[in-house]
């Protein structure tokens, strides 16, 4: 059991699905086959999520991680925050409750740092609270890379069957083109095809660069951006020894990638991306950013609080994210550890 990496998870907004889907998740045994869970968070929102639930769980407070106990059943838990009253009803957010989501994430980081973790998986937050905590950051991706000094760092979400990089995140779809240049495509590119084979043991990934505009600009008559700025990209990468094609129409490209002609696909915005990515894998994706110093993989969806606290949240993006960090950690000390993304 020694032998097995620790894996903290963060337990996102309290008043969110995450206490919720920590429990459902860490009620399979098989995660203990794996890994040593830990879970950062709130004793008293945990013991209300576990009361709710129909699983036969318990939960241990350890002032450490080495002194979890990974016994299945029984949580082990870090308590790193008091919610009392209001600030433990599941469906409303409060900016205690805040405060103590992003204190989970810094203190994930710290661990992970002084090798007290062998990894991060987080549970959903919520952008805007964390703004009305004091952390001014657009998300997860942004405050793990200040924490981590780490600027250059890439946002994938994966699944069985596709796995999809993004060139621009949380930005409105106006800002897209403005914010697009051709080293910022070449980057996402080079750090996407650098963790898919350091990170999740692909030893030569073939990397789809989706185009911008319709039919990725047909020759420059629905917009320059795919031949003045992807294009150049994509040539600087290839030049550089990476498999990597484009740009592409997306109105096809994303077909191709599902059905394994490429290992991930790099799309030029959020919607671009995710919109393909939730449709195959909704419920079972896994959010994994690359380029860190330290791995971190996320449940790819939000706090839904209008179902927190029924019962009736989905755990399996959370069981895919443990397993991603388990093949990454694994990866990263040497072993050659292709990754499963079954839940």
């Amino acid at each position: 059991m020694s032998d097995l990496p620790l894996i903290g998870i963060t337990m996102g907004d309290p008043a969110g699905v995450g206490p919720e889907i920590i429990v459902k998740a860490l009620a399979d045994d098989s995660i203990y086959a794996s890994c040593r869970p830990v879970v950062l968070g709130d004793e008293a929102i945990l013991s209300l999520a576990i009361g709710r639930s129909q699983e036969k769980m318990s939960f241990e407070v350890v002032p450490t991680p080495s002194e979890a106990k990974s016994t299945p059943g029984k949580i082990d838990l870090l308590s790193l925050s008091e919610l009392k009253g209001d600030d433990t009803a599941p469906g409303r957010p409060t900016v205690e409750g805040g405060r103590a989501m992003v204190n989970y994430v810094i203190r994930a980081v710290e661990m992970i740092k002084k090798e007290k973790l062998g990894a991060m998986v987080t549970c959903p937050i919520n952008k805007a609270l964390m703004h009305r905590a004091g952390h001014p950051y657009e998300g997860h991706t942004q405050l793990i890379s200040q924490l981590t000094e780490t600027p250059d760092c890439v946002m994938m979400l994966a699944g069985a069957r596709l796995r999809v990089a993004l060139a621009t995140i949380h930005c409105s779809l106006s800002e897209v083109p403005a914010i697009l240049n051709t080293a910022l495509v070449h980057k996402t590119i080079t750090i996407t095809a650098r963790g898919l084979q350091e990170d999740l043991g692909l030893k030569r990934p073939r990397l789809a660069v989706a185009g911008l505009n319709p039919h990725a600009g047909e020759s420059g008559l629905f917009g320059a951006e795919d031949e003045k700025i992807i294009r150049p990209a994509v040539h600087m990468a290839r030049d550089e020894g990476y498999r990597v094609v484009g740009p592409l129409p997306s109105d096809t490209l994303f077909c191709k990638a599902a059905n394994g002609q490429f290992e991930a696909v790099v799309a030029m915005y959020h919607d671009q991306g995710l919109i393909p990515l939730k449709l195959l894998h909704f419920s079972d994706a896994v959010n994994v950013t690359l380029g860190l110093p330290i791995v971190r993989t996320s449940v790819d969806h939000g706090t839904a609080y209008d179902i927190a606290g029924t019962g009736r949240a989905d755990p399996s993006s959370l069981k895919a994210a443990i397993r991603m960090a388990v093949t990454m950690v694994r990866n990263r000390s040497g072993e050659s550890t292709p990754c499963q993304l079954n839940t």
